[in-house]
C-alpha cells in the first residue's frame, strides 16, 4: 500500500470532485476505480480513491515519480477527449492538485510510515490552504514541523503537510480513528492547547487566504508492479 513519507520523493497529485449528490459520488468513484485498475502508465507509482464523508464527492490519492511523468499523462489524447469530459460531466467542481510533501508525522503505534489504505478505515481529513506565493513557505514554516503534543491527543493517527507547486497552495492531509475523536480535537478550545500550536494556529490564520475541506474514507487502493 501506498506510504506517506516525504523520503519518497514522489510527486503526489490530489484530484478532488465535488458532486451534488452521494448517488452522484458512486458513479465518480466507479469510474475512478476502472481508471486505477487499468493503470499503467509510465511513473505512475499508486492510486487510492476516497469516498466523501461529511459532504458529497471524492478525492484520489496519487503518487507519481516525476511532474514531467504526470504532464505526458496529462498531454494523452486518450486524457483529453475522454476522461477529461467524463469528469466533467459527472462532477460539479474539478480540483487538480499538484504538491510535494514536505513533513509527515504519524502515531508510534504505526511503525515506520502511516499508510493510505482501505483495509485501515481511516477517517482522513483534506484541507486546502490558499496563500499568497510569497507567503507560502512561511506557512509551511508554521505549519510543517514537529508536533509531540498531538501524538498525545485521543485518535490521532497520522498528518501531512504538501506544498502546492504552483506555490498558491498548502494542503493537509490527516487521519484519524474517528469523525467523534477528530471533532473533539478540532473543537478543542484553543487555553487547552498548547501554547507554541495556539501561536502558530494564530498565524497560520493570518496568511491563509481561503480554506476548503472535506472528509473521505478510503475504498480502493492499487499500486504499479
Amino acid at each position: 500500500m501506498p506510504l506517506i513519507n516525504p523520503e519518497d520523493g514522489y510527486l503526489t497529485v490530489f484530484n478532488l470532485f465535488e458532486t451534488e449528490t452521494y448517488d452522484g459520488q458512486a458513479r465518480v468513484v466507479d469510474e475512478m476505480k476502472d481508471i486505477v485498475d487499468n493503470a499503467t502508465y509510465p511513473g505512475w507509482i499508486s492510486s487510492t480513491v476516497h469516498a466523501g464523508v461529511d459532504t458529497p464527492g471524492t478525492l484520489n490519492y496519487i503518487q507519481w515519480r516525476s511532474l514531467a511523468d504526470l504532464e505526458a499523462r496529462y498531454q494523452g489524447q486518450k486524457f483529453q477527449k475522454k476522461t477529461v469530459p467524463l469528469f466533467d460531466e459527472l462532477a460539479t467542481s474539478v480540483k487538480l492538485l499538484k504538491t510535494e510533501l514536505v513533513h509527515a508525522q504519524h502515531h508510534p503505534d504505526l511503525g515506520a510510515a502511516a499508510e493510505v489504505s482501505p483495509e485501515r478505515d481511516d477517517y482522513a481529513v483534506f484541507i486546502l490552504f490558499e496563500v499568497k506565493p510569497d507567503q507560502q513557505q512561511e506557512l509551511l514554516d508554521t505549519l510543517a514541523k514537529p508536533d509531540e503534543w498531538i501524538k498525545t491527543v485521543p485518535g490521532y493517527r497520522s498528518h501531512g503537510y504538501y506544498r502546492g507547486i504552483d506555490g498558491t497552495y498548502v494542503v493537509n492531509y490527516a487521519q484519524w480513528e474517528s469523525k467523534e475523536l477528530y471533532e473533539a480535537f478540532h473543537t478543542l478550545p484553543e487555553e487547552q492547547r498548547p501554547a507554541d500550536i495556539r501561536e502558530g494556529r494564530l498565524r497560520a490564520r493570518s496568511l491563509v487566504t481561503s480554506r476548503w475541506a472535506n472528509s473521505f474514507r478510503a475504498v480502493h487502493s492499487r499500486s504499479a508492479e
